[in-house]
């Protein structure tokens, strides 16, 4: 009696519903828009999917061993806590990292947050130069960083650009403090030029030093003596100094996500073993997948939330502080809230439970099996095509000018179509079986990529995003079934995160390595026709595939004795004595076909 008072199931499932909802909805608000951040600071697809790649391997590494370690020095709400405290911080030292300027940003919020007396300034040093057609004037104004583009008039458009160059210059230069937005010149032809340039000035007596030897360098063109300024200024890079600002950026953001995806890998399963191993000592780990659709639920409010929140701010919400930054903001709060969750939740050590036997023999019951493997190859593939779609979807979106509400609507309505499935899933598998679902899936996912390839509005991601139902869900629904066939007693959650482990980690890393270097060299539009192509061609060979492969049945004894119980019958009868015997012997056979096929 003492023991059924310490244990509350109820209370452990709405903890561990708790924090998988919170944990999920910090990651979207910030995950889905951390590519966008990236192209925002200047990395190309090629480096952002090398940035992205490398997160996914990470995890698949440092997970299982994270949990690992855990679970033998007994430390599981340690970890837990060091995990969510140090995953909040270590991404807010991505916004100290300063932008390059190489590649400019389409957003639309760079002209709205403009001020009117900047424009105005603008416009009249260009008036004034246009008509008096002599020497130069300079016109001082307050830029943000951002890049201006003017409308057009006579002379050629004014463009104003800051980039990683700025901060050399207020190294250099320590008494400058004002921004001088532009210099213009007049050519042979009566058009006039403006070119941006970036000094700070503290009197009128130091600003003419200032550019007068700016001039000089300008017309001299001596790049040797610049590329040895910008080494010398970038004293914090260390080692890094002597490279090109944009590839200085690359290795510190690829640095800092490495440290955030160390720290953070832990998180998942560690919980997820705590979690599994109370309820099994508690006999009720029948209800352990109950919490998995809360986190599908948070992360569609993670990020819709995230995306509307966005959009309605300006687009620089503090000084030097663009509304990016609210991503950052959001996911610290959102993990915040989750540590009274871990404080809380309980927790059992089985130490009789060997994990990592647990993956080994997973491993060997998927090798052993053609069926599982042709699962396994589609959940690897389907990895690769979701990590192209998560990581430059966005980028496709935005493009085609839609806004963070756009954006976060899109990802929001994929995942709640996602987590509608189940609720389809009895009906479908009257008419399709497991392994035309699986191909089902795959098929639609490719469709979609294919739409994406033709976007021309900002909201037309919209009605592809709501078949992810049908693409991803059913995908996932279909691994779960090839688990429950395949596994035996007590390895179904071993199964379900070796297939997990495919798609999600190692199909997403090579996938990002490989849709990054194609994004560069093709483009984002033959990105996603590549990837639909080779998911189509994968479904016609799959249904081919499952034919040939020989079907093995096995016997899961702990369903059928589950289903014995539920008869509500305390005797057996002869019948099903007979039953269970015939069953067994048919297992002998085929053990006896199989010895002989191999002989």
């Amino acid at each position: 009696m003492k023991r059924n008072k310490q244990i509350d199931v109820k209370r452990a499932l709405a903890l561990s519903g708790a924090l998988h909802f919170l944990v999920c909805c910090a990651r979207a608000c910030l995950l889905p828009f951390l590519t966008l951040f990236f192209r925002q600071l200047g990395l190309t697809p090629a480096m952002t999917g090398i940035v992205m790649g490398t997160k996914h391997l990470i995890t698949l590494v440092l997970s299982p061993l994270g949990s690992l370690l855990a679970k033998r020095y007994n430390k599981r709400r340690i970890v837990m806590i060091c995990s969510l405290l140090l995953s909040a911080v270590v991404p807010l030292v991505l916004l100290l990292i300063p932008s390059t300027g190489v590649h400019e940003l389409s957003d639309t919020c760079n002209t709205s947050d403009v001020s009117t007396s900047t424009t105005d300034s603008l416009m009249s040093s260009v008036t004034q130069t246009t008509a008096t057609k002599t020497h130069p004037k300079t016109t001082s104004a307050l830029v943000p960083h951002s890049n201006i583009t003017l409308p057009d008039t006579k002379s050629a458009p004014v463009l104003v650009k800051t980039s990683l160059q700025q901060l050399e210059v207020e190294k250099s230069h320590p008494q400058m403090q004002q921004v001088n937005a532009s210099s213009v010149e007049n050519t042979n032809e009566g058009e006039t030029k403006v070119s941006s340039a970036v000094t700070h000035q503290t009197s009128s007596s130091s600003s003419a030093p200032a550019r007068k030897k700016r001039s000089k360098l300008e017309q001299r063109g001596v790049k040797k003596t610049e590329d040895e300024t910008r080494g010398g200024q970038f004293e914090f890079l260390g080692s890094l100094k002597g490279m090109d600002p944009q590839h200085q950026l690359f290795f510190l953001v690829l640095i800092t996500v490495s440290v955030w995806e160390a720290v953070a890998a832990p998180l998942e399963w560690t919980a997820d073993d705590g979690r599994y191993e109370y309820l099994d000592f508690a006999d009720a780990s029948d209800r352990y997948s109950s919490t998995g659709v809360w986190g599908l639920l948070g992360a569609a409010c993670g990020v819709g939330g995230a995306g509307l929140l966005v959009s309605q701010l300006r687009c620089l919400v503090a000084d030097q502080t663009t509304r990016s930054a609210v991503h950052f903001y959001c996911y610290a709060a959102v993990v915040a809230l989750a540590l009274p969750v871990v404080t809380l939740l309980p927790l059992h050590l089985n130490k009789k439970r060997d994990k990592a036997n647990g993956l080994l023999k997973a491993l060997h019951l998927v090798r052993g099996s053609p069926h599982a493997l042709l699962c396994a190859a589609t959940t690897l593939l389907v990895g690769a095509a979701s990590s192209a779609v998560d990581n430059f979807l966005l980028w496709q979106m935005q493009d085609h000018s839609s806004n963070k509400l756009h954006m976060g609507l899109s990802v929001a309505l994929a995942l709640l179509s996602q987590a509608a499935f189940p609720l389809l899933a009895s009906k479908i598998s009257k008419v399709l079986a497991s392994g035309r679902v699986l191909a089902m899936g795959a098929a639609t996912l490719g469709l979609q990529c294919f739409y994406y390839s033709f976007l021309w509005a900002p909201w037309a991601a919209l009605p592809a995003q709501a078949f992810s139902c049908f693409s991803t869900g059913a995908v996932w629904w279909a691994v779960q079934v090839q688990c429950e066939d395949l596994a035996t007693a007590g390895s179904e959650r071993s199964v379900s995160r070796i297939y997990s482990a495919l798609c999600l980690h190692l199909g997403s890393g090579l996938g990002s390595f490989a849709g990054g270097f194609v994004a560069q060299r093709f483009g984002l539009t033959w990105l996603f026709r590549g990837v639909a192509v080779c998911l189509m061609m994968w479904c016609v060979c799959l249904p081919l595939l499952q034919w040939k492969a020989p079907r093995q049945r096995r016997i899961n004894y702990s369903r059928l004795l589950a289903a014995d119980a539920s008869e509500g019958s305390d005797s057996e009868s002869e019948q099903e004595r007979d039953w269970l015997d015939k069953a067994m012997e048919d297992e002998r056979r085929n053990k006896n076909y199989g010895r002989r096929v191999d002989q």
